[in-house]
């Protein structure tokens, strides 16, 4: 009588058998070395990502290229002074902080709270905000109070589709700093939203 091993090396010389055989080698080859580099402290899910070979990336972490323009003081004082249909200001501070004081002409999308506004269709986010969602050929600006936020919501505009992304990182801090026109805090000695002499004799007048 053959032996066991005998006859288990007969059942493999069909080509079917043999193509079997061949791909069951490959397929525990590839779960060995999957496992060889599968990440030792990772949770089950990674693990099982790394063994399935899956390539697997949030809609988010693939940022663009082109960076952003990066804003000051004065640039953004010119939007105010110099105003212009083709850029927008984005406060995307909460609604809390934009209605206690903000940048004058700057519209409201909060980052934190609606972070997939700029990826809404034009009409969901007019039902949402109750104004047009800025096209995607306008240059936008974007600032918070410190340049945090700002600078993820202008990451998030270019994977919407915006090319002339704009961030002002010095920020509603440095607004204030500088005393920029509509801050209600005291601006400093020779800050930009501090009044002229005319119009204080205006006023006492």
């Amino acid at each position: 009588m053959a032996s066991k091993r005998a006859v288990q090396l007969l059942s493999l010389r069909t080509p079917q058998a043999v193509s079997a055989h061949a791909s069951s080698l490959r397929l525990g080859a590839q779960c060995a070395r999957s496992r060889a580099f599968a990440p030792v402290s990772g949770t089950r899910k990674d693990i099982w990502r790394v063994e399935a070979g899956a390539v697997q990336r949030r809609w988010n972490s693939f940022p663009s290229d082109k960076k952003s323009k990066v804003y000051q003081f004065e640039d953004v004082l010119a939007i105010l002074e110099n105003p212009s249909d083709s850029t927008v200001l984005i406060d995307v501070r909460e609604p809390d902080e934009f209605n206690a004081n903000a940048i004058p002409t700057a519209i409201n999308v909060p980052i934190t709270s609606q972070p997939d506004s700029l990826l809404l269709p034009a009409e969901e986010f007019e039902d949402r905000f109750g104004f047009q969602k800025p096209p995607v050929n306008k240059q936008i600006v974007f600032y918070c109070k410190a340049g945090v936020r700002s600078s993820a919501a202008a990451q998030l505009a270019k994977q919407a589709g915006y090319e002339n992304v704009g961030e002002y990182r010095g920020s509603w801090l440095d607004w204030e700093k500088n005393g920029g026109p509509g801050t209600k805090s005291a601006p400093p000695p020779g800050g930009k939203g501090e009044p002229t002499k005319a119009e204080i004799k205006e006023t006492a007048v």
